[in-house]
């Protein structure tokens, strides 16, 4: 793992809201390249973390450096740009998948090619006829690849994702899982993905953080999911693979 070089590192970072201590002395990194997966159970502090990574939230201490600089030295449109982020639903403005598309840039007062709209498409499996449909008659596999697409706009060294497989048919599933290893593959892209699905963590993911009550309990490749050492990781595991 110390042969790739860092994306995002924690350095015993520490997050307190509403009186509650969410996530305690974070240490670790994002290594660039990879895809490192989330893993815990629910309220265990991963989409805290996740909101981190891209200043969506602050940390009440510790430092996060992304490509070694302190994150707070970036500005935040500056940020979001080399920092990318897809959600569980896939959220759409009213219009087009062109207009959905076009958002990161119209939101800088620039326009988007529509051949770059249709590569766009290409990189995520969908054909040139979906440019102009309305975003309300896709599907949600379409949705979550548009959604998908429209992070690639701004050409992002790091994508957070955020369950986007979890509210998804089988086949859908699969085809997403498909497309985020295509586009780490071809994109070098560092991808930090949250999922309950450890299955999908042993099979796509390189690296694993195993989060419990706002703490780091295990990390490593992916592969000690099928053979934890700690107890509390092992009996985690024990009880999503039943």
């Amino acid at each position: 793992m110390q042969t790739f070089k860092p994306t995002i590192h924690f350095n015993r970072v520490n997050f307190h809201a509403d009186n509650k201590h969410i996530l305690k002395n974070i240490t670790g990194s994002f290594y660039e390249g990879t895809i490192t997966t989330l893993v815990g159970p629910s309220g265990a502090g991963k989409s805290t973390l996740l909101k981190l990574c891209n200043g969506l939230l602050s940390p009440t201490s510790g430092e996060i450096y992304i490509n070694e600089k302190d994150i707070h030295t970036y500005e935040p449109h500056e940020l979001r740009r080399f920092v990318g982020i897809a959600l569980q639903n896939a959220p759409m403005v009213n219009g087009t998948v062109y207009q959905n598309l076009a958002l990161p840039l119209t939101l800088q007062g620039k326009k988007l090619e529509e051949k770059v709209a249709k590569d766009l498409l290409d990189d995520v499996g969908l054909e040139d006829e979906f440019l102009h449909r309305d975003v309300r008659d896709l599907s949600g596999g379409q949705r979550q690849k548009v959604s998908i697409a429209r992070t690639l706009v701004n050409h992002p060294k790091i994508m957070l994702l955020d369950e986007i497989t979890s509210a998804l048919d089988r086949v859908s599933k699969t085809e997403i899982e498909e497309l985020i290893v295509k586009i780490n593959q071809k994109y070098k892209v560092t991808m930090i993905w949250i999922t309950h699905n450890l299955k999908q963590a042993i099979d796509i993911g390189n690296y694993v953080w195993v989060l419990m009550e706002g703490e780091v309990i295990e990390t490593g490749k992916s592969t000690i999911l099928k053979s934890p050492t700690h107890e509390k990781v092992k009996q985690f595991v024990k009880g999503e693979m039943a």
